[in-house]
């Protein structure tokens, strides 16, 4: 399975692994802080993420927003080297979490009419895709999976973890990039079905470039992350480091070995999973988007809206992405926002749409795929 299959099936299955949640583990190697929430509250938010067994992971850290009350928690070492504490303002990879700030940007283009959600991309990006292509597919069925584009040919083998070590500085350009999704057929007719895909977002991405005249990174920073502070919060381009205090991610080998993945080229994730940011960072982009800071109301109303329900997911369940943001219910608790990962990263950022409870999870798993089950135990203590 090459590298960008890998990021999609694993971000793109979490909203339904959210609905199969399971019951919370035993504490391990607990350390973090308390809050407002009750004290068996804080003891099941606390075992949820202290099973680093369960996924394994080196780290993780939790921040829970309760009506009013707030909790943040701990486990695990920020670096296997010095055994530091993980810190919420520590830098991570947040990978299709990106997703969410190109959305932003896209929607406030519309609403600043500058773009046509219902035009097809060929109008404004004539020479990036077949013709069939741009002729068909629309920017919204871009913002909502809808696209049907076919699958990537010529990616380097990284199925295993030694590949993903041998491919760790490969460089691409987005139109490099592209290119590889435009040797088939497409896999259904635009608006027909749902299938989630980074190169969605790739497209976007050079899209807010063509009507901006900027670079994407620069247009999600004058209009996101300088008017919200995020100053920890940055798109690295070519840059593989993180710099600063961070998170360090690790790989576990064929050998049982580990290897730290920290360092990494993201250019193969430029504009749909490059993001590098901090959980403060976060929590503050999550609480301004939903509370209409970053929209107008007409705009953040599409982050809510969900295609006609003949429109499946391929293996048949409901649609669950709408333009911008993914959506599950747990429990009877409906929540939205957005996964990301990227090797030896996971990020998890929800919330219900009133804002009554948010929650944003970020953990460093060391196999190279692996199961939800550490988002699972966080849900159901949150909705128990």
């Amino acid at each position: 399975m090459t590298s960008l299959t890998r990021r999609t099936f694993m971000g793109g299955c979490a909203a339904a692994t959210l609905l199969a949640v399971t019951g919370t583990t035993g504490a391990r190697a607990v350390t973090g802080t308390t809050a407002s929430t009750t004290a068996s509250d804080e003891a099941a938010l606390q075992a949820a993420i202290s099973d680093l067994a369960h996924p394994p992971a080196t780290s993780a850290q939790l921040r829970v927003d309760r009506r009013g009350d707030h909790w943040y928690g701990t486990a695990g070492a920020a670096d296997l080297g010095s055994g530091r504490a993980v810190r919420p303002d520590d830098r991570f990879r947040a990978g299709s979490v990106t997703k969410a700030f190109v959305a932003t940007v896209i929607l406030q283009l519309w609403a600043e009419r500058r773009v046509e959600l219902e035009a097809p991309i060929g109008r404004y990006l004539p020479d990036l895709l077949p013709s069939a292509f741009s002729r068909r597919i629309t920017v919204a069925q871009l913002l909502n999976h809808t696209s049907g584009l076919p699958d990537h040919r010529g990616l380097p083998d990284d199925s295993t973890p030694e590949g993903v070590l041998r491919h760790r500085w490969d460089r691409w350009t987005p139109r490099e990039w592209v290119e590889t999704v435009t040797h088939d057929p497409l896999k259904f007719a635009p608006g027909t079905a749902q299938e989630y895909r980074g190169i969605n977002y790739v497209l976007l991405a050079l899209l807010i470039e063509k009507l901006t005249g900027h670079p994407y990174g620069h247009a999600i920073e004058s209009r996101v992350l300088r008017p919200l502070g995020l100053t920890r919060t940055l798109l690295p381009g070519q840059d593989p480091r993180l710099h600063g205090p961070q998170v360090r991610g690790y790989l576990r080998m064929s050998d049982g070995s580990l290897r730290d993945i920290t360092v990494y080229n993201q250019s193969s994730a430029w504009g749909e999973g490059e993001l590098i940011s901090t959980l403060d960072d976060l929590s503050r982009f999550q609480q301004a988007l939903f509370s209409g800071a970053l929209l107008p109301p007409h705009a953040l109303d599409k982050l809510f809206t969900l295609p006609p329900d003949s429109v499946r997911m391929l293996d048949g369940t409901p649609a669950r992405y709408s333009l911008g943001l993914q959506t599950a219910t747990v429990n009877g608790v409906t929540f939205w926002g957005k996964t990301g990962e990227t090797y030896g990263y996971r990020t998890r950022m929800f919330t219900t749409r009133d804002q009554s409870l948010r929650f944003i999870l970020s953990y460093t798993p060391t196999p190279l795929t692996t199961q939800e089950d550490m988002t699972n135990r966080v849900v159901a203590a949150l909705t128990a």
